[in-house]
C-alpha cells in the first residue's frame, strides 16, 4: 500500500473512532435537559460522560494534526472554505466544554439551567454541521484549478449536506441515548430506551436515504455492503435497546457509525475534495500529499503511539464501567 493511501486510511480511522466516540457525548448533551427532570438527574446525566468527554475529543485533534500533515493541500482549502461552519463547530465545543464546568461552580437554579442550554446547544451544532461538512465532501465543493475553494456559504447548503446532516444530529442522539440506559438504572434509564427507540426509528430512514442517495452517485459496489452494515446496525440496535439489552444496542449503533462514514470515505477516495466545477481539479491523495519522507517518519511515528493511545483509552473506559444511579449524586453536590 503506498504512503498516501495508507495515511488516507489511517485519517479516516482517526474521523471515524471520533464520531463513534463523540457521537454519544453529542448525544448525551442533547439528552441533558430533555431527560434530566430535576437537577440532580441533569447532574446524573453528564456525569455519564464527564470522565471520558474530554479524552474523546482528541481524536479530533488527532485527526486535523494528521490531516495538516499528511495532505496539507487537503488541509488548506478544507479550513478556508468550510471556514465558517468549522469556526461555529470549534465556539460551539468550547462553549459545550465550559459549561460542563462551570455548571457547578453555583447552586442557583439559573445559573445552572443557561449552562444546560449551553452544554444542549454546544452538542447540537456540531452534530449536525459535521454531516453537512462531510455531506459536501462527498457531494463535491468548487474547487478551481489552483486548488482554490471559490465557493461562499450558500455552496455549501445543499439538499444532500442538509439530509447528512440531520442523519448525523438523529443518529448521535439515538447513540446518545443508547449509552445513557446503558450507563444509568431506574427512570432515566427507561426514558433514554424509549427516546432511543422513537429517535432511532427516524434516524434509520434518513440514514437509509442518504447512503442511497450517495451510493448511487458513486455505484461501488463495497458502498452497498456499508449501507447495508449500517442499516443493520441500527435496526439491530433498536431491537437490542427494546429488548433491554443495551450493550448490544450500544455495539449496534456505534457499528452503524463506522459503516456510514466509512462509506463516506470510500465514496471519497482516491480524492480527499473533489471538485464541482471540474473533476481533473479535485484534490486528491496524490496531489494534496506531502513529501514521501515526511509521510514516512509520520508512519514510525504512529507505529509506536497509536496502540499506546488506543490501550491508554481503553483503560478509561474499563475503570469507568459501571452504572450510575441518582444516589451516587448527593443534593449537596456542588461540582462535576
Amino acid at each position: 500500500m503506498e504512503l498516501t493511501t495508507l495515511w488516507f486510511c489511517l485519517i479516516a480511522f482517526l474521523w471515524v473512532g471520533y464520531f463513534v466516540l463523540e457521537g454519544f457525548d453529542f448525544g448525551v448533551g442533547l439528552l441533558v435537559g430533555l431527560l434530566g427532570r430535576s437537577d440532580r438527574e441533569r447532574r446524573l446525566v453528564i456525569n455519564t460522560i464527564g470522565p471520558v468527554w474530554d479524552g474523546n475529543e482528541v481524536w479530533l485533534i488527532v485527526a486535523a494534526g494528521a490531516t495538516f500533515a499528511a495532505f496539507p493541500e487537503w488541509y488548506a482549502t478544507l479550513f478556508s472554505g468550510f471556514y465558517l461552519p468549522l469556526l461555529m463547530i470549534l465556539v460551539s465545543l468550547i462553549l459545550r466544554n465550559v459549561a460542563f464546568d462551570y455548571r457547578g461552580k453555583r447552586t442557583d437554579p439559573a445559573w445552572r439551567r443557561r449552562w444546560d442550554w449551553c452544554i444542549i446547544a454546544g452538542s447540537a451544532v456540531p452534530a449536525l454541521l459535521w454531516g453537512v461538512l462531510f455531506g459536501n465532501l462527498v457531494r463535491g465543493v468548487p474547487i478551481d484549478a489552483d486548488g482554490e475553494y471559490v465557493g461562499g456559504l450558500a455552496d455549501l447548503v445543499n439538499p444532500f449536506a442538509l439530509l447528512a446532516g440531520l442523519v448525523t444530529l438523529t443518529v448521535f442522539l439515538t447513540h446518545g441515548a443508547v449509552f445513557l440506559a446503558l450507563k444509568t438504572d431506574g427512570e432515566i434509564r427507561g426514558r433514554a430506551r424509549r427516546l432511543a427507540t422513537r429517535v432511532g426509528v427516524l434516524a434509520v430512514a434518513l440514514a437509509v436515504i442518504m447512503l442511497a442517495w450517495a451510493n448511487l452517485q458513486a455505484e461501488a459496489v463495497v458502498g452497498w455492503v456499508l449501507a447495508g452494515v449500517a442499516a443493520a446496525g441500527l435496526i439491530g440496535g433498536l431491537v437490542a435497546n427494546t429488548a433491554g439489552r443495551e450493550g448490544w444496542a450500544f455495539l449496534g449503533t456505534a457499528a452503524a457509525i463506522v459503516a456510514i462514514f466509512s462509506n463516506l470515505f470510500v465514496i471519497l477516495f482516491p480524492n480527499v475534495m473533489p471538485s464541482s466545477l471540474d473533476p481533473a481539479w479535485s484534490l486528491t491523495v496524490t496531489n494534496a500529499a506531502s513529501t514521501p519522507y515526511t509521510l514516512t517518519i509520520m508512519t514510525w511515528a504512529a507505529l509506536f503511539a497509536t496502540p499506546v493511545v488506543l490501550a491508554y483509552q481503553g483503560w478509561t473506559y474499563w475503570v469507568f464501567r459501571k452504572r450510575l444511579t441518582l444516589a451516587s449524586i448527593p443534593e449537596d453536590q456542588h461540582a462535576h
